[in-house]
């Protein structure tokens, strides 16, 4: 998690029994490099004590009592000075009234009012406060002010009923806290089209011929894409993994789907890292293939080849400012690559060989090739998916520049 190296950010925590959810989040920013600094409300610290954010960032966790110590006059500026983003997570609907009014009678109040950075915050509130009309009215002020708003979700609530109010998942806050630090990236304004996973082909309404691909590099790369501040649709086959926050996102399962699905979209940028297949059944069978008829003889011909039709020598007119292919081989690497990269006009292609144990399908590392159009290479060493889905997302933003 790159993105969060070094950065600064201010964790508000209020009176809220989903502050629990805080001390996992303060816990991650930290594991990714981030400097945190908590920031308690007094109904906070009823829910989790100061020494809990201490234990997991490393660095004091704030009270009221500090408002008041011997930096009274400045601990608020130099708190908020300092940061590159600050997140209340939980923000109860008593927070959000006095953020929506400019109240400021505690730290962390006086110090959402004193920072310069952007605010996030993941509301959380029981039943009915929510969808009260004061509450409303305060989250469409702080949404015309540019904050950013996550969530909150629908779902059991700690009063034993069921409405909206149960704040987001650690996991939702920490992308979008990405999201927001990626608002200045070097992608931001353009459109990136990301494809990953396997295709499934079918042959009947139960089994399919596919491959391999568990589409984890395609999902680094449009999570680097939305780093970078890009707006990503990521278009995936069916997977295991889940989608990076911010990402828009279009499910298929065949190459036709596929197909299909980039044609309905536009973009600056086609990154076409699933695993599309070469071939698909000639006839799919209405109903179950069954043992007892025997080995079906199963007739192949050849799939759409879907970057020659929207970016390639099959194209009519350039779609994408910038087109990125893969090739994924067992044998003859660089050749086979670069006569895909030729063959479909792409402005570059990473190659890697999935024959090695540490790289390729199904693990957390690659080692690609890159092969551009005018004939240079650039050889990466084994790194893990995301640390190269960065340097390909750093190569299609000079290409853009």
């Amino acid at each position: 998690m790159s993105i969060l190296s070094g950065k600064h950010i201010i964790l508000g925590v209020t009176g809220s029994i989903a502050a629990y959810k805080a001390a996992d989040i303060a816990s991650k920013l930290t594991q990714a490099g981030a400097l945190v600094d908590v920031i308690l409300t007094g109904a906070g610290e009823k829910f989790v004590s100061p020494l809990t954010f201490q234990s997991v960032t490393g660095r004091k966790a704030f009270t009221d009592k500090d408002l008041w110590g011997d930096q009274a006059h400045v601990m608020h500026i130099s708190l908020g000075k300092v940061a590159d983003l600050l997140v209340i997570a939980p923000c109860t609907a008593d927070t959000m009234a006095k953020l929506a009014h400019g109240i400021a009678d505690n730290l962390l109040t006086v110090t959402a009012l004193a920072a310069k950075c952007p605010l996030l915050i993941a509301p959380a509130m029981d039943g009915g406060m929510f969808d009260h009309p004061a509450t409303q009215e305060n989250l469409k002020t702080l949404q015309s002010r540019g904050v950013w708003v996550t969530g909150p979700a629908e779902g059991h609530l700690a009063s034993g009923l069921k409405g909206t109010g149960r704040m987001v998942e650690p996991a939702e806050v920490l992308g979008q806290i990405r999201v927001a630090l990626g608002q200045n990236g070097e992608l931001t304004g353009k459109k990136v089209i990301v494809t990953a996973g396997g295709t499934q082909e079918a042959i009947d309404p139960v089994r399919v011929i596919t491959n391999h691909s568990s589409g984890k590099q395609g999902y680094a790369l449009a999570q680097a894409a939305l780093d970078a501040g890009a707006e990503v649709t990521l278009i995936t086959t069916p997977t295991a993994l889940t989608p990076p926050v911010g990402a828009k996102i279009v499910n298929v399962k065949s190459v036709q789907d596929m197909l299909d699905a980039l044609l309905n979209e536009s973009a600056d940028v086609l990154v076409m890292a699933a695993a599309a297949a070469d071939f698909r059944p000639k006839h799919v069978a209405q109903n179950k293939l069954k043992k007892r008829d025997g080995i079906p003889q199963i007739e192949l011909e050849a799939a759409p080849d879907i970057l020659k039709t929207v970016a390639g020598s099959g194209s009519k007119t350039k779609r994408f400012k910038v087109t990125v292919g893969f090739a994924a081989e067992s044998r003859d690497l660089l050749e086979n690559a670069s006569e895909k990269l030729k063959s479909k006009g792409l402005d570059f292609i990473a190659a890697n060989d999935i024959s090695a144990k540490d790289a390729g399908f199904a693990v957390e590392t690659n080692r690609i090739t890159l092969l551009f159009a005018d004939g240079s290479q650039e050889t990466l060493p084994l790194m893990t998916k995301t640390e190269a889905a960065e340097k390909i997302i750093e190569h299609i933003a000079r290409l853009l520049k």
